[in-house]
């Protein structure tokens, strides 16, 4: 099974509007050709799904979630998504489903299971697993135990190394990795919110992260600081006896420049 995760992609109603030195609309855009691109030189390798996992907003307008779902009706796998921390949940699940996007939070496929967790709380950068979510996760690892598990979820649960997003993270993680390690099949979380690339075990969990398709966050970096690595989105094969290979794909190199004087957003 052959998935691509998006995320970050923080758009505006406005196109060319600007968000740290970079148009998110255009950065969107030009990962969507380079994903159209790649699949025509990689034909007959087609994805089945794609993940997205939050912060697809970052004005909180109808125009900005329309704007997403016109981009991904340009790729042929169904999409499937989770808010993040910048996202109006409930204008971007009207405005998801008016576009025919599934609101599918739990898909079995072979011998994997594809779980999304929402972690927002509204109006806080940090992340948290409701109750209600993590007894979702409970009955799926309960009802397919023999499934391997891809997690997606918007705030990391792991540190990633950078003091300054490493406070916005998941604050109930113990309670996550909890659950997860009573599952013995294969189980990877797939996060956004720290627009780098991450690649981790902990505790026999495999913990990734990936780029933004717009501005990129420095890795080790204890203040905030942006990147000069172009914006991008991950690749993930998925095979029947749990093993995972992925790979983190960019833009060309200077692509889209952010504005380095930037200290926050």
């Amino acid at each position: 099974m052959e998935v691509l995760q998006i995320t970050d992609t923080h758009l505006f109603a406005d196109k060319n509007a600007d968000f740290l030195g970079i148009a998110p609309w255009h950065s969107a855009r030009a990962v969507v050709d380079a994903i159209l691109e790649n699949a025509t030189e990689l034909t007959p390798l087609a994805h089945d799904f794609i993940l997205a996992t939050g912060d697809l907003s970052q004005d909180q307008t109808p125009a900005s979630y329309r704007h997403f779902s016109s981009l991904m009706s340009e790729l042929a796998p169904p999409v499937f998504w989770l808010p993040g921390n910048h996202d109006d949940g409930q204008l971007m699940q009207a405005e998801l489903d008016a576009a025919g996007i599934s609101n599918a939070k739990h898909l079995v496929c072979g011998q994997w299971q594809m779980l999304l967790l929402d972690t927002q709380i509204p109006g806080e950068t940090f992340g948290e697993l409701s109750s209600a979510q993590l007894s979702l996760l409970e009955q799926a690892i309960t009802h397919y135990p023999e499934h391997h598990l891809l997690l997606a979820v918007h705030h990391q649960a792991v540190p990633v190394g950078c003091a300054w997003l490493d406070q916005h993270n998941l604050r109930n993680s113990e309670a996550l990795k909890a659950l997860l390690m009573q599952h013995k099949a294969a189980k990877v979380v797939l996060c956004g919110h720290v627009h780098q690339g991450f690649d981790e075990y902990h505790q026999g969990i495999r913990f990734l992260a990936s780029p933004a398709t717009c501005i990129q966050f420095k890795p080790l970096s204890d203040d905030f600081a942006l990147d000069s690595m172009a914006p991008g989105w991950r690749a993930l094969s998925l095979y029947p006896d749990g093993r995972l290979s992925t790979q983190v794909w960019r833009l060309p190199h200077h692509a889209f420049a952010p504005d380095f004087s930037a200290t926050g957003y």
